[in-house]
């Protein structure tokens, strides 16, 4: 577990760059019962923000996603790519097959996306990573990379830690749930 969790500080350090105190005004703190909170009334869903956070040279979103298999491509090698937003996975339980990567073939044109993801589109990938991802994995994606849960046997449930130095998700939001 310790190994698990020292490459998930290697990860949020390595993809965020440092913030000056000058630049950083406060902490902002996501608890465990915040997340269980916002995670047990997702009904549906499969994806809540958290919390988006300005650190100064743009933002920083937390939020928490929930898959079945419902949620999946059923195999198919297609999946989204968010223009300006990167991601850090973090397992919490669960898991599936991810893709991820490859030459995006037949891409829709963007979309202005959401308060979630910003300008996202979609695309089949050809040559991508597939791999099975577990409870306590840790994946990095950075904007402009295709992903996709290509198959989820049960369930997968995890967090979405969101760079945004493009400042497209609006700074300061907590959801409704938590404040």
């Amino acid at each position: 577990m310790r190994v698990r969790a020292s490459v998930w500080v290697t990860a949020v350090l390595t993809f965020f760059p440092a913030v000056t105190s000058a630049q950083q005004k406060f902490a902002a703190d996501i608890t465990r019962e915040d997340i269980n909170t916002v995670l047990e009334s997702m009904g549906r869903s499969i994806d809540r923000q958290l919390k988006v956070v300005d650190i100064g040279i743009g933002n920083v979103a937390v939020g928490i996603l929930h898959r079945t298999g419902d949620n999946d491509t059923d195999g198919a090698l297609r999946g989204i790519i968010h223009a300006q937003v990167s991601e850090v996975y973090y397992i919490l339980s669960g898991g599936g097959t991810l893709l991820t990567g490859g030459e995006i073939i037949n891409p829709t044109e963007p979309s202005a996306g959401s308060d979630l993801i910003g300008p996202t589109f979609s695309g089949e990938s050809r040559n991508g990573q597939i791999r099975e991802i577990s409870s306590g994995d840790v994946v990095v994606i950075p904007a402009g990379v295709l992903h996709a849960w290509t198959h989820i046997p049960d369930q997968v449930t995890y967090l979405s830690v969101r760079s945004d130095p493009h400042n497209v998700l609006p700074a300061g939001f907590v959801n409704e749930l938590i404040r």
